[in-house]
Order: structure tokens, then C-alpha cells, then sequence
């Protein structure tokens, strides 16, 4: 067979040709006209960006970080930076600026392209990023004069502007011929335990990873869609479905910073998207504003992909049947880039036993292979009963970090994620918890995922977080925190009530304590660490109801 490489060139190429006038659009405010390319021009964009980058003396495997919202200019240096054979690296604007000054030093960033809106945020990352030699600012003309684009400049450091560089830039850019194995681009873990962990994608990985969202058993994407990723661009290459969208001409609809609940919810009715792909905070907060608009929904809407952490079945049911939208969910990590299952039901079940299927992280992806290991490495049985912590290789997945062994990660050629569940034979994967988040109280196990996911289903009650507390008797036990519904009030001794009709009586928490907020990572993940930090350091009010039977 013919050894034609797959490349993210290829990916621009076929888009750009096969679909040059579906579009790009880009929210400019609720009440302002959007801003809109179609493919071609996106494509020529990126041609003059390739031309400007290499003037500056990027070449080779350099990196190019990003530090944008999601938008088309963020879209043309995903195209650019790979195809032209550099490394894209895309830097998540909602880490401290040091912890961003170290993920640019690490990667050996060398020019970073910067959204107007967060000169303020990224001026406070320079003086951490060693390596990052030209700042290229992304904006109109009123965000981008002289004065606001001082703070950016220093010794051996320019700056320029976004849309001046691509005026002067040659408009034919001769893209090379780029090895599908060497690096298209970078992302770092959020770094909740230690400093985040850098994940190099190939070519190869990136379009092998770009398939996957186009088949039918996972999001379906075709060219009669309009896909909106609210999923950040920044957040494990917004899970593939930029490249993915180009392969199947969907009209791409990006947020930029526009990411309120009702402004999506706008975005999404006035532009006709039909599928969305966000974390379950952002889909709690449409479900509000749509329930408030009293009859609005979504009606272009045909599903919503949820991810980057379970997404309680109560919200799920609830934009069923309520709006007609059903939802999919999807589990994955950076280090699988990050698609890993997508959980559609098989065919042949019931609509009540699918709903088993559809709580689930899903079934893997037609490229990845799955197992549980369990005490002392031992692989399990992949039969719906043996729980153990979930291991996967595959094209698409990391073999390695960036510069950082972590051998503790990767366990005979297989990667270690961390999660622990169960595995069918049929390559359904349910997860029960994260290994570092699961209970152990009196020799049994009790999920914390579950705990969750049923208080949530309260109507009282907007988020729920479980972590494990030590106990005398049983060694550990579970502490609910527990955020009430707006105007809600809620008592611990209702929520147990609640979970005693589902659970078995000795699972149900003793120690409860009300909360604003759950904290959360970058990603908008619970971070259960500061929930531990702050019962530690004693800062919960914590009511304490007497023991269930264990």
C-alpha cells in the first residue's frame, strides 16, 4: 500500500478543500454580530501565519504556545504551527502564572500567540517563561495599541500584533513534507498532585484521534452538523473536535470568551448547533437557564458530549426529558488524547437498560485495548464484576511524558490511569472512582463517584463532592460536601433519608457539611485535594449525624 503519512497538513488540506466554504464562527457578544470565515479562508490564514512564524525563526520542532479563548485565530494556529512542522502547545489560561511560566519553560516554548483580553493574565506568566521569545497578541485594533501591549515586551523579547504580522506575511506558504511520527503538539496535565506532566502528540496520534469523533458509534460528526466546543481549545486540543470537524465539513461554532450559560444558550439557538461538547458545569448551568426560560430549549440540538469528569445520570434524565436532547457521555485523559469511550448503548436494549450503558463511561475506542490490574499488578477478568484500576494502550495514547520518566504511570507497555472500575467484554467500561479518591471503610469499598452522583439527583441540592475522612472504627468513612440549590434549604439527616432508599445503610455518610462552591481544577474537575486540605486544617463546619449499621 501507498505510505502517504497522516498528518495535521492533510487534515487542513482535505477540509479546506473538500469543505472550503462550510465556516468558522466566532461569538463577539450577545448582542453583536458574530465574526465569520469559512474554511478557505481559515486555511489561507494559516498559510500567512506559517510565512510570519517562519520569519521569526520558527522552524524545526520549535514550539508555538497558544494563551487564547476559543476562536478562529486559536483554530489557524492549530493549523499552522503543525503543518508547518513546529509543535503546537496549547497553555491553559486558568493555571497561576507561575504554574504557566513553568509548563512554557519546560516545553521549551519559543513564541506564544496571546488573546487582547489576557495580556493582563499572560504579562504576570513572562517573568516565569524563560524561553518565549516573541508574543504575537491576537485582537482588534482598540485592544491592541502601544499601551496595552508595553507590559508584554523585555530584554530579547518582541511583540507584535496578530493581524499585522499576517498583512506583511507571504500569502503561499510552501508547507513541508512532515513525518507522521514526529510531534504535532503538546498539552500538559492540570497538575493536581505535583507539577503538571507534559503529553506530546504525534501526527499519526492527532489523525487517528480525528477519526474517532466522526464514526457512528461515537459523536457521529458529519457535515450537516454545527459543532460547538465549549470544551476549552486549551483543554486536551478541545477533545479532538477541531481536527475532527475539518475531516467531516462541520460548521464549527467557537464561544471565545463568551462563556456564561446564557450566552451558549444564545449562541446555541442562533446559530443552530446541533452538537456541544462541554464538562458537566457548563451543562448544569444551560439546564438552569433553560429551565428558567419557561419552554425555551435547544431545538437544532441532536446530542451533547459531556466529559472530563461523571456527569451525574440526574442532569442527563433531565435534558431528556425535558428537552428532548439527549446527552453522551465520554471519559478520557490528556494522556489519551483524550478520547478514550463514548457511552452509546449497544443495539438491541431497551430504553430502560440503556440508561445502564448511557451512566457509563462507555465503550473504548475501536483503537484502544483495556484491562484492570489489581493487587500486586495481576491482570483481572474483563467480566462487569472484578474492580481493579483501568489500564489502556493504544495509537492515540501516551508511552511516555515529556522530559519526566514517571515510571510509576506505565505498567508493561500499558498506561495507568489512575481510575477504578469495571470492564465487560464487550469493552464497557464503568468507573467507580479515582485509585486515590476510593473509600475503604472496614475492609469494603465505597464510591465516592456514586455518592455523588445521587446526592445530585436531590432537587435541593447543586453539587455534592465525597472524599474519605479517617474513623477510629472503621478506618475511613465517607464526608459529604454538599453546595444547596439556589433558595434550597437542605438538612443532612433528609440527604441520608434520600440515600438510604438507593444504597445499602452502612455506605451512608455520617459527617456532612454545606458548602458554597466545590472546588475545582482548571478544567472545572472537583478537587477533592483542597476539600481534604481544608478538613485537615479544620476549616469545614461539619455536622456529625450518629453512625449507620455497618
Amino acid at each position: 500500500m501507498m505510505d502517504v503519512p497522516l498528518t495535521v497538513g492533510a487534515i487542513m488540506r482535505y477540509g479546506t478543500t473538500a469543505f472550503g466554504g462550510k465556516e468558522v464562527v466566532t461569538c463577539a457578544g450577545d448582542d453583536v454580530p458574530a465574526r465569520r470565515r469559512t474554511f478557505v479562508q481559515v486555511g489561507e490564514r494559516a498559510a500567512r501565519l506559517a510565512s510570519a512564524l517562519r520569519g521569526l525563526g520558527v522552524d524545526g520542532d520549535q514550539r508555538v504556545g497558544t494563551f487564547m479563548w476559543n476562536n478562529a485565530e486559536h483554530l489557524e494556529v492549530y493549523l499552522a504551527a503543525p503543518a508547518m512542522g513546529a509543535v503546537l502547545h496549547t497553555l491553559n489560561i486558568r493555571l497561576s502564572p507561575e504554574q504557566v511560566g513553568y509548563i512554557a519553560t519546560h516545553a521549551g516554548d519559543y513564541a506564544v500567540v496571546v488573546d487582547a483580553s489576557l495580556i493582563p493574565l499572560f504579562a504576570k506568566v513572562l517573568p516565569h517563561a524563560e524561553t518565549v521569545r516573541h508574543v504575537i497578541v491576537s485582537g482588534g485594533a482598540d485592544e491592541v495599541d502601544e499601551a496595552t501591549l508595553a507590559p508584554l515586551a523585555g530584554p530579547g523579547r518582541s511583540v507584535y500584533r496578530y493581524e499585522d504580522l499576517l498583512a506583511a506575511a507571504d500569502p503561499v506558504f510552501d508547507w513541508p513534507e512532515v513525518d507522521e511520527r514526529s510531534a504535532a503538539a503538546m498539552c500538559y496535565t492540570s497538575g493536581t498532585t505535583g507539577n503538571p506532566k507534559g503529553v506530546v502528540y504525534s501526527h499519526r496520534s492527532t489523525y487517528l484521534h480525528s477519526i474517532a469523533p466522526c464514526l457512528g458509534n461515537a459523536f457521529g460528526l458529519m457535515e450537516q452538523d454545527r459543532v460547538m466546543p465549549v470544551v476549552p481549545m486549551f483543554h486536551a486540543n478541545a477533545w479532538g473536535l477541531a481536527y475532527a470537524a475539518l475531516l467531516a465539513g462541520a460548521d464549527i461554532v467557537l464561544p471565545d470568551r463568551h462563556m456564561q450559560p446564557a450566552s451558549l444558550v444564545n449562541l446555541i439557538n442562533s446559530e443552530k448547533v446541533t452538537l456541544g461538547a462541554g464538562v458537566p458545569t457548563i451543562w448544569a448551568g444551560v439546564l438552569a437557564v433553560l429551565r428558567a426560560a419557561d419552554g425555551g430549549g435547544l431545538p437544532t440540538v441532536t446530542r451533547l458530549v459531556c466529559g472530563g469528569s461523571a456527569l451525574p445520570e440526574a442532569i442527563m434524565r433531565a435534558y431528556d426529558s425535558e428537552f428532548g436532547v439527549p446527552m453522551v457521555h465520554a471519559w478520557g485523559m490528556t494522556e489519551t488524547s483524550p478520547l478514550g469511550s463514548v457511552a452509546n448503548p449497544p443495539a438491541g436494549v431497551s430504553e430502560d437498560e440503556s440508561w445502564e450503558f448511557r451512566t457509563s463511561q462507555g465503550r473504548l475506542f475501536f483503537a484502544l485495548e483495556g484491562r484492570l490490574a489489581g493487587d500486586n499488578d495481576g491482570v483481572l477478568p474483563s467480566d462487569g464484576k472484578a474492580v481493579g484500576e483501568l489500564e489502556v494502550r493504544g495509537p492515540w495514547v501516551t508511552g511516555a511524558y515529556y522530559k519526566d520518566p514517571a515510571p510509576g504511570k506505565f505498567h508493561d507497555g500499558w498506561l495507568r490511569t489512575g481510575d477504578v472500575g469495571t470492564l465487560d467484554a464487550g469493552g464497557f467500561v464503568r468507573l467507580t472512582d479515582r485509585a486515590k479518591d476510593v473509600i475503604k471503610s472496614g475492609g469494603e469499598w465505597i464510591s465516592s463517584m456514586e455518592l455523588e452522583n445521587l446526592l445530585m439527583a436531590h432537587p435541593s441540592v447543586a453539587e455534592a463532592a465525597v472524599i474519605g475522612v479517617q474513623d477510629e472504627k472503621w478506618g475511613e468513612r465517607p464526608l459529604a460536601a454538599v453546595v444547596p440549590a439556589a433558595g434550597a434549604t437542605v438538612t443532612p439527616d433528609e440527604l441520608r433519608a434520600f440515600l438510604a432508599e438507593k444504597l445499602p445503610r452502612w455506605q451512608l455518610p455520617e459527617r456532612w457539611t454545606f458548602i458554597a462552591e466545590v472546588p475545582k481544577t482548571s478544567v472545572g474537575k472537583f478537587q477533592k485535594t483542597k476539600l481534604r486540605e481544608q478538613y485537615v486544617a479544620g476549616a469545614l463546619d461539619v455536622t456529625e449525624l450518629p453512625p449507620a449499621p455497618h
